[in-house]
């Protein structure tokens, strides 16, 4: 059977355990080059991870004959200009989350894709995961009843490395990240929530920088209405209390809590008094199972991966939608 030969962009921390080994440990799949700006880092991780190629050039990474389709995980401001240069060399795009600064720039992803018909992946991972199909399944075979409303919190205390104004990480400057740590969090739990109940199809919500640390966001509160009906709201802050992280998702029959991140139990509780815990640890090579759907896919297996450009866009549709207002203050 044919094995996909991969190149990254942008060999950096997420692909260090997460993604990069998956690449290379799922079945017919193999990480033959990668690249990034600095040749040195570059060659470094070739090295460190038995990669034959490396290259500081994105273009000569695409355009290398014997890279069958890209990983792109480098930040969301070069999203769409990577994905456009792989579409056009012909090359099946598989584009870390969140897709893009914007919605309107995942719509340009998703046109170029389409017109040069080359599949677009984005690494909404969870929707391969044991954990979250477990969820799925029990939500899906209607354990809970007719859901009703979903609720989603996530806080934690203000972090010391956002404290330095000259060499704040990437993930709290817009320019380059879309937002800050909502944008790159919230953006799992919102996808999966599309991924079990369906698209959401109006957003109300406030954003606001408490701490006025960086120029992002720390604090984004909403609420949301799902296409079939479900009710829905969020709370985010990054300046606040210590960790905490809970999914709720209520029927008329049952509710269901998990966490987006780590391992804790799933917490099932029925209108009879019955509860469960469920504890399905997530794999070390996270991104793996998702991965290895994205590889059936291109080597024509039944069944499609579950999170392409149109589930991705939608995702990012949402978060645009609650930072409007922040972003236009700005």
């Amino acid at each position: 059977m044919k094995i996909i030969k991969w190149g990254i962009i942008g060999c950096g921390n997420v692909t260090e355990v997460k993604s990069g080994p998956a690449l290379q440990k799922a079945p017919n799949s193999a990480l033959v080059a990668v690249m990034r700006r600095d040749a040195k880092l570059a060659e470094d991780y070739a090295k460190r991870h038995n990669v034959p190629k490396w290259y500081s050039n994105a273009e000569d990474l695409i355009n290398d004959p014997e890279v069958d389709a890209v990983y792109i995980a480098t930040p969301p401001s070069s999203h769409k200009e990577y994905t456009i240069l792989c579409a056009k060399a012909g090359k099946p795009v598989y584009v870390e989350k969140p897709m893009a600064l914007t919605f309107e720039e995942c719509n340009e992803m998703i046109s170029v894709c389409k017109e040069h018909n080359v599949p677009l992946f984005v690494a909404y991972y969870r929707r391969g995961l044991p954990r979250f199909l477990k969820i799925k399944e029990i939500i899906d075979q209607g354990k809970l009843g007719s859901i009703r409303h979903v609720n989603c919190v996530l806080y934690h205390s203000f972090e010391a490395r956002y404290d330095d104004e000259i060499n704040l990480p990437w993930t709290v400057l817009p320019h380059i990240s879309g937002g800050g740590i909502f944008v790159d969090l919230a953006c799992h739990t919102l996808d999966f929530l599309d991924f079990v109940l369906g698209p959401i199809k109006s957003v109300r919500g406030h954003a606001t920088s408490q701490l006025m640390a960086y120029p992002a966001e720390d604090a984004v509160s909403m609420s949301f209405l799902f296409e079939n009906g479900i009710h829905g709201s969020g709370m985010w802050n990054f300046a606040s209390f210590e960790r905490y992280d809970n999914t709720e998702i209520v029927g008329d029959k049952g509710k269901i809590s998990f966490s987006t991140f780590g391992n804790d139990p799933i917490h099932i509780q029925y209108t009879n008094g019955e509860k469960e815990s469920i504890t399905i640890e997530n794999p070390l090579h996270i991104q793996q199972p998702f991965i290895e759907t994205v590889i059936a896919e291109l080597l024509g297996k039944e069944g499609a991966s579950p999170s392409k450009g149109v589930s991705g866009a939608r995702t990012t549709w949402v978060i645009d939608e609650v930072l409007k207002e922040f972003r236009n203050s700005k």
